[in-house]
């Protein structure tokens, strides 16, 4: 009993354990891991958010998590809004996790939804908050994220998926139409795009463009007004 509850606290402590390394290391989610241990197809080429379109960092936050630079890993007024909200388009899209709490998701815990695993997100997205810079952490969450329905994530490969060419290269409605297959690539395609992420891409691209504050915290230093 007691060798079970020590291995419990190791397993539990270990997210917090190595957070802070990926200030340094480029990490892979455990979905990455879990589909490299069965042998199934993963695409993933890391590249750093310098070399990312400046367009697709702000789409995904206009899209995912418009208080991004400003919520300290969690957002209680998205979570309480999204208990009020009805399931239409937008609120299904965009649902109640920050960018954070998703990263931490990816990074620590597993898919699909459980309330056990929301009471580990919530103060695991708390700490990747007080450990990661807020460019770091979009950084991570842009390089692990799934993001295709074989086994594509990050932004490159999915880039190079739908687009045939590299996520440096993307234009603004480009990046909004991977923003907009965010919530499901395996339903929702940018190669293909159905009805619903054009419309959402054209509402985030609009967004994009009249909120441009929004990603001002992952700016390089330079480029920030």
């Amino acid at each position: 009993m007691i060798v079970s509850a020590a291995a419990l606290c190791i397993v539990l402590a270990a997210p917090y354990v190595i957070a802070p390394f990926y200030r340094f290391i480029d990490p892979v989610s455990t979905l990455m891991a879990w589909r490299s241990l069965t042998g199934a197809r993963v695409a993933r080429a890391w590249l750093p958010l310098e070399r990312i379109a400046p367009a697709l960092p702000l789409a995904v936050i206009v899209a995912e998590d418009g208080t991004f630079c400003h919520n300290r890993g969690i957002d209680l007024g998205a979570m309480r809004e999204a208990l009020e909200q009805s399931e239409d388009d937008l609120a299904v899209s965009r649902g109640a996790s920050t960018i954070t709490q998703q990263a931490a998701k990816n990074l620590f815990l597993w898919q699909g939804h459980s309330v056990v695993r929301k009471v580990l997100e919530l103060p695991l997205a708390v700490w990747l908050y007080l450990v990661l810079p807020k460019r770091r952490m979009l950084e991570i969450y842009l390089n692990i994220v799934e993001w295709g329905p074989n086994g594509e994530f990050g932004a490159e490969a999915a880039s190079r998926y739908a687009f045939g060419k590299s996520a440096r290269n993307l234009n603004a409605r480009e990046a909004a139409e991977l923003a907009a297959i965010l919530p499901n690539p395996k339903l929702r395609s940018a190669r293909a795009p159905g009805a619903l992420v054009r419309r959402l891409a054209g509402i985030y691209e609009r967004r994009s463009v009249d909120h441009p504050g929004l990603g001002a915290c992952v700016r390089p230093a330079a480029a920030s007004p």
